[in-house]
């Protein structure tokens, strides 16, 4: 069980009702402290940069905080004083064990921006206060024991009020709070505060409410700073897509397109946000491809406006693909692997230069394809993919093809009535006749494939003659070459 504990840095001091609840480094080296009045603090510090607290704001940093790590457990709840639980118990084989774990939680934390005070224990409330006294892991029972023995008696929230009171009987520590007379304690300070200890120390079992993700995704963030460069908004971007990684794990889903809002100034001067499209080739649950897009296409971004804020959409998802049952990797890396690399082609060079083959519905070899951005090659151009199929004969597919087609058909001189290609050619196939196009441009031929001397094979065909021309002898062509 985890318990991060994480907390912004305020640039200074954050005030509320007159006190001081946290301060920056440097307002402590000056002589801010909790607890503080405003007066006290500006005494000490004129300069100092004062800020009303923001629940709202923390409210929904949390939430943010929250939604990123659903990446890691579906089973994540809110806890007390800006604390999150998780229960990864089912997780940590996934992710390689605790320490590997912890290092993906730290990385995520730093990437949406928050510090975090990282503990793990075998029970939620022992890692919480672990996290909140600095006190590290403890992965078995007896560990947990003894370093929750350690730690300060008024560290639980119900033990606080009682702070003085424990400190002049003499119990300074949780180990010598345990060993108190439960009646006595439970008189003096409630059942609350019996109720935290054994839940910490495995006593009784813990139930919580874990957080239910939405049923749809859209997360905003508010710059700090109006930016004027699109690559500096690539740190905003990040965390809003470590937002969105953890929602797509906890429906299990994937997603096949983002749209990113850059929005612009309000009020008299407002102007349309500025708008990032993306379509992904192969659906994708994971950041760091996602990271890897936008970054190709922010640096080519030039901002007409300063940006204030981010919003991101995923419009279109769906469930996640099953993996691989492949026992070997594939030489060149697999499919996805393929599929990445042409959309970081695409963030680069732009949809109209990275194009692909779809099939149409048509007989005739120069007609059989046309050219669409390859963005398209798992939506529409697969559509039409299968609707050319349906249309043509179920063998078409085992006909041979050149793996070269020319882009028109070279005529081929006659020696000894027999085609002439750097050598003579000796017809090595029968004969495919392909006859189509009598509503645009009618074709009828017979193709056939051709050897030559140097014994590579080539694509040819021989015209058909009718009506008028029927007295002129019939031509060859050379359309396609074989690998």
């Amino acid at each position: 069980m985890f318990s991060p504990h994480w907390s912004a840095e305020a640039a200074s001091v954050v005030l509320e009702s007159e006190r001081v609840l946290a301060a920056s480094a440097l307002a402590l080296e000056g002589g801010a402290r909790v607890g503080m009045r405003r007066g006290g603090v500006l005494m000490l510090l004129p300069d100092a940069r004062l800020h009303e607290r923001a629940p709202a704001r923390e409210a929904a940093a949390l939430q943010a905080v929250a939604m990123a790590l659903l990446q890691y457990t579906p089973q994540v709840t809110l806890a007390e004083e800006a604390t999150l639980l998780m229960d990864v118990g089912a997780s940590l084989r996934l992710f390689g064990g605790v320490r590997a774990l912890c290092r993906r939680i730290r990385a995520s934390l730093r990437a949406l921006g928050y510090a975090v005070q990282l503990s793990c224990a075998p029970t939620a409330r022992g890692a919480w206060l672990l996290a909140r006294g600095g006190a590290g892991h403890a992965l078995g029972m007896v560990s947990l024991k003894r370093r929750l023995d350690r730690l300060p008696a008024a560290l639980p929230l119900p033990a606080r009020p009682f702070a003085t009171w424990l400190e002049g009987i003499g119990c300074l520590s949780l180990g010598q709070l345990r060993r108190l007379p439960r009646p006595g304690l439970q008189r003096r300070c409630g059942g609350d505060l019996l109720a935290v200890l054994d839940a910490a120390y495995g006593m009784t079992a813990e139930l919580f409410d874990w957080i239910a993700a939405p049923t749809t995704f859209q997360a905003r963030l508010e710059l700090f700073d109006r930016v004027e460069q699109a690559d500096a908004l690539l740190a905003g971007a990040h965390s809003l897509l470590l937002q969105m990684t953890g929602w797509l794990c906890a429906h299990q889903l994937a997603v096949g397109r983002i749209v990113l809002l850059l929005e612009h100034e309000r009020g008299r001067v407002a102007r349309a946000p500025t708008v990032l499209d993306i379509i992904l080739a192969e659906p994708t649950w994971r950041d760091e491809h996602l990271v890897r897009l936008l970054r190709e296409r922010l640096g080519s971004l030039t901002l007409e406006a300063h940006v204030i804020g981010l919003v991101l959409d995923a419009p279109e998802v769906q469930a996640m693909a099953m993996p691989s049952e492949s026992l070997f990797p594939e030489p060149g890396g697999n499919e996805q692997d393929q599929w990445r690399m042409l959309e970081l082609l695409v963030a680069r060079l732009g949809p109209e230069n990275v194009l692909q083959a779809a099939p149409r519905a048509d007989y005739r070899p120069e007609l059989a394809n046309r050219w669409v951005p390859v963005q398209q090659a798992r939506g529409k151009a697969q559509q039409a993919a299968q609707q050319a199929q349906m249309q043509l004969p179920p063998d078409v597919l085992s006909l041979p093809r050149p793996a070269w087609l020319l882009a028109k058909p070279v005529a081929l001189l006659m020696r000894d009535h027999r085609p002439f290609y750097g050598s003579p050619l000796r017809m090595a196939s029968t004969p495919e006749r392909i006859e189509a196009g009598w509503w645009s441009q009618s074709q009828t031929r017979d193709y056939f494939i051709a050897q030559g001397q140097d014994h590579a094979h080539y694509w040819v065909y021989r015209e058909r003659i009718a009506g008028t021309d029927g007295d002129r002898a019939p031509r060859w062509f050379l359309h396609g070459l074989f690998g």
